[in-house]
């Protein structure tokens, strides 16, 4: 059994590893810290875990991390850095869903998040944890850097077609909306249900922080510069996100070989769906789930590709996608403990 612990488990990250991991075959949750909730049951935070998560949340003094095998730090960024050093040194693979190793360049990191980086060492070392482009790296890292949620959407809709060299990378577009727990589980005006139900707007449209991240993944599959326009909205609904992409032709090419393109690219990708060309894929189709689809459009048969693609932002945007990763790290089958069906409706 892997010994797994969660520093960080009362928001939606944590609470959703935590009702993934509780069904795991071969997980063995040893602590949930929460320096605020010590001592609390989990189950009594989150009712829908009686039963299958009977720890308590412990203040992060009172827990040896270094007993686990895998830690995973569901928190504010830059939690992670402070304790990955001694994780690592100790024998313990650390998955970060921050953003602290998520950007190799140090000056990036601090300008876009603002606070300095305390461990730049292991930046380079720290892998970036979407198995559909990284599997073999996943497989044999130490530190994994879990993607952006909007990363991810933007990432597996554009790679296909950058190394095919087939779109002008300078000129991509991504048109994406999220849903309200994607702003994490803290109080702020704007994610009240007053405010964001019945409600839609667009944020972080002179520059979002999950711009340079998509962008330095995305400049690894194409020798050419790449400029993304990316414009996130938030959705009154809690779980799911929707991608609009656009990318512009450069080459003579059918639609029937674009289908080809992208089905071969995914054909070994459990949690990607590649959908008829033509289709529409809906948030629906993945809540819950770590399903990620998408399908290919070409309005008029122009020169314009346009590809929607969904997932829920919680799963395959978060948490989902970290379990992915732990069981690459530890030579389990990729699915294990992922192959919830989305709910419907």
């Amino acid at each position: 059994m892997i010994k797994v612990s969660i520093v960080g488990g009362t928001g939606y990250t944590g609470v959703e590893l935590l009702r993934l991991l509780s069904v795991h075959p071969d997980v063995e949750l040893t602590a949930i810290t929460s320096r605020k909730e010590d001592g609390l049951p989990v189950a009594d935070m989150f009712p829908s875990l009686r039963g299958k998560v009977n720890l308590a949340f412990s203040a992060p003094d009172k827990v040896d991390l270094t007993k686990c095998d895998v830690v995973f730090f569901a928190t504010p960024h830059g939690v992670a850095m402070a304790q990955a050093p001694a994780l690592l040194a100790a024998g313990v693979k650390v998955i970060d869903l921050a953003a602290d190793f998520r950007l190799k360049d140090q000056a990036t990191f601090e300008q876009w998040y603002k606070i300095p980086h305390t461990c730049p060492d292991l930046l380079e070392e720290a892998v970036y944890g979407l198995p559909e482009l990284n599997r073999e790296a996943v497989k044999n890292a130490r530190l994994i850097a879990n993607p952006g949620c909007y990363p991810t959407t933007m990432q597996l809709g554009f790679v296909p077609l950058l190394k095919a060299n087939l779109i002008d990378a300078s000129a991509l577009i991504a048109d994406a909306k999220s849903g309200v727990s994607g702003a994490g589980r803290k109080a702020e005006i704007g994610t009240l249900f007053s405010e964001s139900s019945d409600n839609f707007k667009a944020y972080g449209v002179s520059g979002h922080r999950h711009t340079p991240e998509t962008v330095a993944q995305l400049q690894r599959f194409t020798g050419l510069p790449v400029n993304l326009i990316f414009t996130p909205h938030l959705v009154p609904m809690i779980r799911g996100m929707h991608s609009t992409l656009y990318a512009r032709l450069t080459t003579d090419i059918s639609n029937e070989e674009l289908q080809e393109l992208f089905e071969s690219t995914y054909k070994d990708a459990a949690f990607v769906d590649v959908m008829p060309f033509g289709s529409h894929p809906e948030t629906r189709s993945t809540r819950g789930s770590n399903m990620l689809r998408l399908a290919l459009h070409r309005p008029n048969n122009g020169n314009t590709l346009v590809i929607l693609v969904v997932q829920d932002n919680l799963v395959k945007g978060a948490s989902g996608q970290a379990i992915q990763c732990m069981n690459l790290m530890f030579g389990l089958h990729e699915t294990l403990g992922l192959q919830q069906v989305a709910l419907l409706p």
